[in-house]
Parts: C-alpha cells; sequence; structure tokens
C-alpha cells in the first residue's frame, strides 16, 4: 500500500473542518487552477454562496491529486474524472460526488493527435508508442484505452502502448520534437496547436461516448453529516454557477471570468479563460447520469483495475443536494 493510499484510508477516520458542539464550517478549503475559474469561485462572485466563504489553499496539479486531498481533510472539497472517483472509492476513500464540473462536447473536448506525416492511421498502428498525457489514470488514460479495446486489441496488446505524463503546456511541443508519437491536447492548449498546423486528429473522446460530463465534485461522507445545511448550499450555488454559464451568452461568461481572475491578485495571465467555449458539462446545473459513473465502473472491471463487486453505483454519486436533479430549482 503507499502511503499516499494509507493516508486516504486514515482520513476516513479522522477530522474534517466541521465544527463540534455541532456548528457546521462556512469557510471551505479548496485548491484552483491557474488562469482558470472555477463554478465555486463563479458562484461566490454572483453572490449565489450567500454566508459560505473561500479559501484557497493553492493549485492542484491533477484532478487525482485534487480528491486525495479532499480525502486526506487537507481541502474541503474538489473534482476530478470520474473513472479516478471511483477508483479513490474502491481504495475505501470516505468520499461522494455530488455534481459534476467538467465535461465533453463538441466545444470542448480531448483530441489526440499525430504529426502529419505519422504513420499512425487507427488503433493498432499505436503498438509501440509513445502517448502523452497529462497525468495517470484518469480522463485520458480512459479514453485512449476505450479506443484501443474497441480497436480489437488485447489487454497485452494495450499494455505496449506506453503513456508519458507531460505537462499540457509541453504536449505540443514534445510532439513536433518526436519525444512522444501522439499528444492528448485540449481547450486552448489544442486551438493554438492545430492554428499551427502540422498535425493531424486520430480521434476525439466524443467519437466514443459522445457528449458527457466526465468529471465531478466530491465532500467526503464525514464532512456531508456534520455539515448538511452548507453541503446543500454549496451545491445548490455551485448548480446555479454551472446553469448560469450554459444559459448566458459566451461573450459575457468569458468578460465575468476575467474579472474574478482580476479580483483575486495571483498574479495571472487571464488569457486563456478569452478562449472559452464551454465547460463541457452534459447536464443541466451539472446533474448527474447514471451513465456517467456506470461507464468507468464497467471499464475499470473489465480492465481488472477494481473487483466486480467491490464498488456500488451508489456508493459513487448522489444527486440529492442538487436542485436541478431534484426539481427543486427556481
Amino acid at each position: 500500500m503507499s502511503v499516499a493510499l494509507a493516508a486516504v484510508l486514515a482520513a476516513g477516520c479522522g477530522s474534517t473542518s466541521g465544527s463540534a458542539g455541532g456548528t457546521e464550517t462556512t469557510e471551505l478549503r479548496y485548491q484552483g487552477s491557474v488562469g482558470a475559474v472555477g463554478f465555486p469561485e463563479l458562484a461566490e462572485d454572483l453572490g449565489y454562496l450567500g454566508n459560505i466563504k473561500l479559501k484557497w489553499v493553492g493549485n492542484t496539479i491533477s484532478g487525482p491529486q485534487d480528491i486525495q486531498s479532499v480525502a486526506t481533510g487537507q481541502t474541503d472539497f474538489g473534482g476530478a474524472f470520474n473513472g479516478a472517483i471511483i477508483k479513490l472509492v474502491a481504495a475505501g476513500a470516505p468520499i461522494k460526488a455530488v455534481i459534476g464540473y467538467y465535461g465533453s462536447d463538441t466545444d470542448s473536448y480531448i483530441g489526440y493527435y499525430v504529426a502529419d506525416g505519422s504513420p499512425i492511421k487507427g488503433p493498432r498502428d499505436l503498438i509501440g508508442k509513445k502517448i502523452g498525457v497529462n497525468t495517470l489514470g484518469a480522463h485520458l488514460e480512459a479514453a485512449l484505452k476505450e479506443y484501443l479495446s474497441r480497436g480489437g486489441l488485447t489487454p497485452e496488446e494495450i499494455a505496449k502502448v506506453q503513456l508519458v505524463v507531460v505537462p499540457p503546456v509541453n504536449t505540443e511541443q514534445a510532439l513536433r520534437q518526436g519525444q512522444i508519437d501522439v499528444a492528448a491536447l485540449s481547450g486552448v492548449l489544442r486551438d493554438k496547436a492545430l492554428e499551427r498546423g502540422g498535425i493531424r486528429p486520430l480521434f476525439k473522446d466524443i467519437d466514443l461516448f459522445g457528449s458527457f460530463t466526465a468529471g465531478s465534485v466530491v465532500l467526503t461522507k464525514r464532512f456531508i453529516a456534520q455539515n448538511p445545511t452548507t453541503t446543500r448550499r454549496f451545491v445548490e450555488a455551485f448548480a446555479k454557477a454551472v446553469d448560469w454559464t450554459q444559459t448566458h451568452p459566451r461573450a459575457e461568461v468569458i468578460a465575468r471570468f476575467k474579472q474574478i481572475i482580476a479580483k483575486r491578485h495571483r498574479n495571472e495571465d487571464a488569457t486563456t479563460v478569452g478562449l472559452w467555449k464551454s465547460s463541457g458539462v452534459h447536464g443541466k446545473g451539472g446533474v448527474i447520469a447514471p451513465s456517467e459513473f456506470q461507464t468507468w465502473l464497467d471499464w475499470l472491471k473489465r480492465e481488472g483495475e477494481i473487483k466486480p463487486d467491490q464498488v456500488k453505483l451508489s456508493d459513487l454519486y448522489t444527486n440529492e443536494f442538487n436542485p436541478f436533479g431534484t426539481g427543486s430549482a427556481a
């Protein structure tokens, strides 16, 4: 057992930020992202959080790291790819997903690209090749392995496809310099790479799954039990912020994001949010669909990463605090 995993499991019996004596916490610790605005930050700026305050404790390096920080009590909420959430729950982490926060659609998707002169045309051509991804065990790896599996590769053949962790800002360069054979790109990094030319798409995650919410925000079960009112208010505010981006013009969303980045004084470049197109969240207000966990639950079982009866769908998420999921949204 790794030190990180042991810490996660131990956190199930440890303390959280919930106050003793029945008083609920109204200050929520979280990790942000450089040059980006999360839905809780938008909710706070729009006035949806009410008396709940956010406390930024730094920036996350990946989704799996973000939800481990929640499980170990370093933060109160965090988000990751749904498959990563399943694996952490399977390991015994006392967390539960409460709302979707990112996904893929025709505007926001993960693309896998090769150089124009590359001989790679399909799944079988990837055997023995290097694929650049942002982190292991998350969205990019799962989509790639699904592509390979659907392409008829055996588990032994898939194991010969090498995943290489590359910082997203360096992935395009690594592809062009021949350090990797395929680059997984999204957002502004993908768009800029395509503008420069010289690369072509191999496949996209939406080619496999259609539009879908890919990741969710989690809280610990202990936090939910100790802070039921705060939990509901937080998720409701989060859901309203998601809906706000889904129902307002893109230019208005971008303008608001730029204002938020300027006001938080973290010495950031707001250029990236100027190219925002969508969050990719499929469900209205971030409502989680069963398939958005079941797909990855089935995949992890097929991969042998979790046992057939190790995790139930009901262990993973709930829409009970989301007004768009319960029909209580105004």
